[in-house]
């Protein structure tokens, strides 16, 4: 610890200055206590994992109940991919196939009801970042989680196909939300050596979603009853609230807390997470803080034109580009299992079990790769995750090339089942990690509420494109999809390996360092920071 007097952000607080947030001089002059914040840094250098958990299970826990809020999205977006599936919805909502005698959601329709979702969310994300930054991940997300009870409604009490789709539009909104506001926080409250497995908790719960929806359908899919929608739909209503609670008595990020210059609730947040009963000082822990913000050498508020200026442009464009690439590494086969499993020759009830089964393996695959992630790094499991999902999409295309036979059948649908749980394993956690890790402090809110846009404009229309691919009245392609994704997806690959950096046992003032710097992607990993450099 330092051997420097401590200073609290009460006293700092109580000097006087000239204007700015509390606790900053006009000049800009450093009044935190460097010493301290160097010491701050050292300890989470040097914690181990287990230590951490230890030291912080507070914060472990408030970031598992933030995590929590991706179950509504997930949950919803497999719910509709589970509709399209169930047969007394198509019997209400869809047209009889001449091909299957059987009644069918139209394409068209197939792709509106899980476009409506992404747009509304595209919605979302926008309004989440300025909001975020002005009130607080806390009071943002509880609003969302409020509004989204309400918009339950008239999911729930709809009874055409533009009500459903309006609903949707709705619930999407305050997904966004969650979606922008649960990485940040998560990267933000929690040690360094935490960051990765508590930003992958997000990949776990939207598994834990779609276990959730895959016993839910497959228990009610084959009811002759409006029931079989119905009561899927009203079972959202068991989230919302109970997390606003939660949320309502939760610390608020004390990153956050700097930034509005609330120093003396910075400290006490991070005593409510735990780092009191550690040995670190939580008035150490806040002048780490204020170095790293110290390091952007600005007051202003942060705007949407400052993540398109200077290094925030490349730290943005990483976040949206990890973001899209979501959708294009195999993501929309996993979504749509059930129905590409159908598609594969499956019967309805073994189709809804894969998809349950599918499902349980991706949260497998999500925990373990916390253990990939922390020791391996992010870069790494990251890109060749995707590279070895374009082996297997490959591979996925060229079964789809031999017909409808058993054999054809069958591989299809182990290779769809593989695809999907290798993208939980790989690309799809470490993406989680990247996005919460990449950002700069102050803009962090924004960045990652523009990368989840990101991920919406190519979202919407690899929907449409996948429904096209797989139904039987459009271009009925089935496996041979598995051509078009292994494209997109080497693609993403070399992006990846060419622009996305190693921040494995970066402090966030380490990352800010080597992006002002400029450092190469690929050199992060041999780069050296030292512990007092200030640049």
């Amino acid at each position: 610890m330092t051997t420097e007097k401590q200073t609290s952000a009460l006293e700092i607080e109580s000097q006087p200055n000239m204007g700015g947030p509390p606790g900053y001089d006009d000049d800009k002059k450093v009044d935190y206590d460097r010493a301290a914040a160097i010491d701050a840094e050292e300890l989470e250098h040097k914690m181990t994992v287990l230590e951490a958990v230890k030291a912080y299970p507070a914060a472990s826990w408030w970031a598992f109940v933030m995590s929590c809020t991706i179950i509504m999205e997930s949950y919803c977006v497999f719910l509709m991919g589970q509709f399209i599936a169930t047969q007394r919805f198509a019997d209400d909502f869809g047209v009889l196939s001449p091909k299957t005698n059987k009644y069918i959601i139209e394409a068209s329709w197939q792709s509106a009801f899980q476009c409506s979702g992404p747009i509304g969310a595209f919605i979302g994300v926008f309004i989440a970042g300025p909001i975020t930054s002005r009130i607080g991940y806390r009071w943002a997300t509880i609003g969302g989680l409020m509004f989204l009870n309400g918009f339950i409604f008239i999911f729930f009490f709809g009874n055409s196909q533009g009500m459903f789709f309006a609903s949707q539009i709705l619930e999407g909104i305050p997904w966004g939300i969650f979606i922008a506001n649960a990485p940040a926080y998560c990267a933000e409250i929690v040690p360094m050596r935490l960051r990765a497995p508590a930003t992958q908790m997000l990949q776990m719960f939207w598994s834990i979603g779609s276990i959730i929806v895959g016993g839910i359908t497959y228990h009610y899919q084959s009811m002759d009853h409006p029931d079989a929608y119905r009561i899927p739909i009203a079972l959202q209503w068991m989230f919302p609230t109970p997390l606003a609670i939660l949320l309502f008595i939760a610390p608020e990020s004390p990153w956050w807390l700097v930034r509005q210059g609330r120093l003396a609730e910075a400290e006490k947040a991070v005593k409510r997470l735990g780092r009191a009963s550690s040995n670190d000082n939580p008035a150490d822990a806040v002048a780490m803080m204020r170095r790293t913000i110290d390091l952007e050498k600005t007051e202003k508020q942060p705007n949407l034109i400052e993540l398109w200026k200077g290094t925030d442009l490349y730290r943005t464009l990483i976040v949206c580009g990890v973001y899209a690439s979501q959708n294009l590494t195999g993501n929309l086969i996993a979504n749509q299992a059930v129905y590409f499993f159908k598609q594969a020759g499956m019967a309805d009830d073994t189709a809804f079990a894969l998809g349950l089964i599918t499902s349980a393996l991706q949260w497998i695959m999500v925990m373990l790769s916390w253990i990939l992630t922390t020791y391996l790094g992010r870069r790494t499991i990251y890109v060749y995750g995707q590279l070895i999902n374009c082996v297997f999409l490959i591979a996925l295309g060229i079964a789809g090339s031999f017909g409808l036979s058993d054999p054809s059948s069958n591989a299809q649908a182990s290779l769809g089942l593989i695809v999907s749980v290798l993208f939980c394993l790989g690309p799809a956690p470490a993406s989680w990690v990247i996005i919460g890790e990449t950002p700069s402090v102050r803009l962090r809110p924004l960045t990652t509420g523009i990368g989840r846009g990101a991920y919406y404009l190519v979202n919407i229309p690899c929907i449409f494109l996948s429904s096209y691919m797989l139904n039987t009245d459009k271009w009925d392609l089935g496996g041979k999809s598995g051509y078009i994704w292994a494209g997109t997806a080497f693609f993403c690959t070399a992006m990846s390996w060419w622009f996305v950096p190693e921040m494995k046992n970066r402090s966030f003032r380490e990352i800010d360092i080597l992006f002002n710097r400029k450092v190469q992607a690929r050199k992060w990993k041999r780069t050296v920071v030292d512990i007092r450099d200030d640049e």
